[in-house]
């Protein structure tokens, strides 16, 4: 099976290491010329990929461009957050959503108690917990960024 590499992130990978290409081609047990083409966007086997990504420590989605998967395989952490407040907010609306839902239940059978409580409850615990890992990446997210800006600004001075 032939896999469309992620040409773009093949050499990046390689020069944060500091290989040259005859290097990643030893380190994966494949051509010199196979490096070159993937590192140029051709087309590679299924098992060329995965030598190469063995040779980074690596996914081959993360070195592979799937149409599909192309955001994931960039590993753009901007659009992951993204799609994580985005999912919160899924969540949440889904919660609000079936309060209405136990509201019903629980005050349609007449008896004048909320049956559906328990669910209530442990649902919003679920929302909660969803939440707090929004929180939690958003913090750490800032915290890297303002790091990396005053180890930048130290490093310039």
């Amino acid at each position: 099976m032939q896999v469309s590499p992620d040409a773009e992130k093949v050499r990046q990978l390689r020069e944060e290491r500091c290989w040259s290409q005859e290097h990643l081609a030893q380190a994966a047990g494949v051509s010199l010329r196979t490096v070159q083409r993937v590192e140029s966007g051709e087309r590679a086997s299924s098992a060329s990929m995965m030598a190469i990504a063995a040779a980074f420590d690596t996914e081959v989605g993360s070195i592979a461009m799937d149409p599909v998967a192309a955001p994931v395989a960039r590993n753009d952490p901007e659009r992951a957050r993204a799609a994580l407040r985005l999912s919160f907010l899924i969540v949440l609306a889904s919660y609000v959503f079936c309060l209405f839902v136990f509201a019903a239940i629980s005050f349609g059978d007449g008896n004048g108690r909320f049956e559906m409580f328990y669910p209530t409850v442990w649902f919003g615990v679920g929302v909660a917990g969803h939440g707090l890992t929004v929180v939690i990446v958003e913090l750490v997210t800032r915290f890297k960024t303002e790091t990396e800006t005053a180890s930048s600004r130290g490093a310039s001075s």
